[in-house]
């Protein structure tokens, strides 16, 4: 699968246990517009209504050569496509206390499907840490380089 958008803020702020895979419903140009590389999904995440889960505040710019008519809200809400089984697997971990969060966006073949991140959050001592090992892997790969 090849990775269209990534969300790094979420490997950041959350310690990510378990990833799983599922499907967006999407317009004809917003295809197009992720294709393009026109996708972010700062600040996005997964809402969990009625059953249902749906991508919230991703933004992914109007396609430049589509028709007007055809435009949507960059920032409206997404319908996530999974199985009945995964969608009672989220509300559960929901309501463990876990959060849910979107990773990344992949191309699979033809499709476009957005990998979900379930773990808990970071303190502010787990980021220094992180951050901490980043440097010294960085570090060392220079030092091998050398």
């Amino acid at each position: 699968m090849k990775l269209l958008a990534k969300n790094r803020r979420a490997t950041y702020d959350y310690d990510i246990t378990e990833r799983l895979v599922g499907g967006l419903a999407l317009s004809g140009p917003e295809v197009k517009s992720i294709k393009a590389g026109h996708a972010s999904l700062k600040g996005s995440f997964i809402a969990l209504r009625d059953g249902e889960a749906y991508l919230t505040n991703a933004h992914i710019t109007p396609y430049q050569y589509a028709h007007e008519k055809d435009q949507a809200d960059p920032t409206r809400n997404r319908k996530l496509l999974l199985h009945r089984r995964e969608l009672e697997q989220l509300v559960a971990h929901k309501q463990s206390g876990l959060s849910v969060v979107p990773t990344a966006l992949l191309l699979a073949g033809q499709l476009i499907k957005l990998e979900i991140g379930i773990g808990r959050g970071k303190k502010r001592y787990d980021k220094r840490q992180s951050i901490k090992e980043r440097d010294t892997s960085r570090d060392v790969a220079r030092g091998a380089k050398a």
